[in-house]
């Protein structure tokens, strides 16, 4: 099993989620995360919002990977994210996102996070892989085509 399978946790993925700008997103993200995992209320939104004031993190390819450094977290921790519509990510290629993984990473964890976000890209420029996530309807399938990721 890849890393991002073994983090992502079922309850951390939402489809269909009734957003229209990345904000938005990360008040998801901090709904998900905020008080749980030993983050204080508020800690996820801004470290979100911290760290995409510094540059996008739309990858392109409709992919966007917001993540940041959290004092006080024990682990990593990570969320799949599917707005029902695609949105607005300030994206170098200008294209909306439909596909959004938040990470949150140990503030100390650097060649972890860096290997996480080197596992999202890869994942994500595999077409195949794109196409099998986008017909999934509930969070155990997408779960399952993380896990199974590379296959």
């Amino acid at each position: 099993m890849n890393s991002i399978g073994e983090l992502l946790a079922t309850e951390h993925i939402l489809l269909d989620l009734d957003v229209s700008r990345k904000e938005q997103v990360f008040e998801a993200a901090e709904q998900l995360f905020g008080g749980r995992h030993g983050l204080s209320r508020n800690q996820v939104l801004h470290a979100l919002t911290t760290r995409e004031a510094l540059g996008s993190t739309g990858l392109g390819a409709g992919v966007a990977v917001p993540h940041a450094r959290i004092r006080g977290l024990a682990q990593a921790v990570l969320a799949y994210l599917r707005p029902r519509t695609p949105l607005p990510f300030d994206a170098p290629d200008a294209a909306p996102v439909s596909d959004i993984i938040v990470i949150l990473i140990p503030e100390h964890a650097t060649d972890q996070h860096l290997k996480l976000l080197a596992e999202v890209a890869e994942m994500f420029q595999d077409r195949r892989f794109r196409e099998r996530l986008s017909l999934c309807g509930d969070a155990d399938a997408a779960r399952r085509i993380f896990t199974n990721w590379p296959e």
